[in-house]
């Protein structure tokens, strides 16, 4: 099963997508979060997790991309952006799942 991930916060993400690729998502859209007008955009219908980068991304964003993914039954993690950060991110993003024991993002990184 192929995964998808959107990437909300940032303007550049250096090895990030490969370190992820190689997690198992297989598509990883970005956007940068920045713009007030990403306020108004919606969430693509085939993105499986979003991972919100905290330290770039306006905060009235934040907000919105959070209810938006949760009409949507999304899961939404949040990191800074640090690799570390992001891995530990998306194996305890279970707490947003409903069903945690099923969850194929929990199950690919390690909880420290």
């Amino acid at each position: 099963m192929s995964s998808s991930l959107l990437i909300v916060g940032a303007d550049r993400l250096g090895s990030i997508p490969k370190k992820l690729e190689q997690m198992g998502f297989s598509e990883i859209n970005h956007v940068s979060g920045r713009k007030v007008q990403m306020v108004k955009k919606e969430i693509p219908a085939h993105i499986d997790l979003i991972l919100v980068l905290t330290d770039f991304i306006n905060h009235n964003l934040t907000s919105v991309l959070k209810k938006k993914a949760a009409e949507q039954d999304i899961p939404i993690c949040y990191a800074k952006r640090s690799w570390c950060s992001i891995y530990q991110a998306i194996g305890n993003c279970e707490y947003n799942c409903m069903n945690k024991e099923q969850c194929q993002f929990a199950s690919k990184a390690g909880k420290t």
